[in-house]
């Protein structure tokens, strides 16, 4: 299977702590990859490196076949950050349009974007007026209106109630559905059973690198959770 993301040997060091000693994987093309560990494992800092505004300091990060933060992946790869990156001021389609001219986008993908996240009827919000979860869907469409191949989400259903995480879980099938790799980190173990893959992260190791399916056969555990527990446990034991 292609992989969309290859990592060796990845070291960074931010503020004179490790946090990523000694990391390698690979994500797989047309899936959704859930990158699941507690808060500090190095969700965010391995996120920045393959999007490539993370400065390392040994190692090699390949994204589609190019170096991390080449020029060549910009309309390639679309990053959604925690917080939403959008404009509280400007209405749901003016944010959307206004990243489409950023990008050099067509205007006339900015439509198609904004029905994607399921946000038309909302169009001429603004988008201070809107909840939690339809932000961060705000944020999705200015990601997709130059319709990359691979999205990078940090953290994008922290904060939102059970019904928005659904909501928002749902659409990243729909966007994997349609052809697209995802990855897509969180805290919450509860996410993984909605992965096609997880690659769970303690501490800025690797613990973990398969399906649900694989790690509950191999712990023994009866979800995900019960299985990073289980992992850890056994890496204790073997320190």
């Amino acid at each position: 299977m292609k992989n969309v993301i290859e990592i060796d040997h990845l070291r960074v060091v931010r503020g004179g702590r490790t946090v990523l000693p000694d990391l390698s994987a690979r994500i797989p093309a047309g899936q959704v990859v859930g990158l699941l560990g507690p808060s500090g494992s190095g969700k965010s800092t391995l996120i920045r490196a393959i999007v490539g505004v993370q400065v390392v300091e040994a190692g090699d990060v390949r994204v589609l076949g190019e170096a991390a933060g080449s020029p060549s992946l910009r309309r390639r790869v679309a990053y959604v950050t925690q917080s939403p990156s959008v404009y509280d001021d400007l209405t749901v389609r003016a944010n959307v349009r206004y990243f489409a001219d950023v990008l050099g986008a067509d205007r006339a993908t900015v439509e198609s974007a904004i029905e994607s996240v399921d946000l038309t009827s909302h169009a001429d919000v603004l988008v201070g007026r809107l909840s939690g979860g339809q932000r961060s869907r705000v944020s999705l469409a200015a990601a997709l209106v130059d319709d990359p191949e691979l999205l990078v989400l940090d953290e994008p259903t922290v904060g939102l109630d059970p019904v928005l995480r659904r909501d928002l879980w749902n659409l990243f099938r729909r966007l994997a559905a349609q052809g697209r790799s995802l990855l897509v980190s969180s805290h919450v173990m509860d996410e993984a059973s909605r992965c096609d893959r997880l690659l769970l992260l303690r501490e800025g190791e690797v613990l973990a690198d398969a399906t649900l399916e694989e790690l509950l056969g191999r712990t023994g555990a009866d979800d995900a959770e019960g299985a990073f527990l289980a992992l850890i446990d056994r890496a204790q034991e073997a320190a």
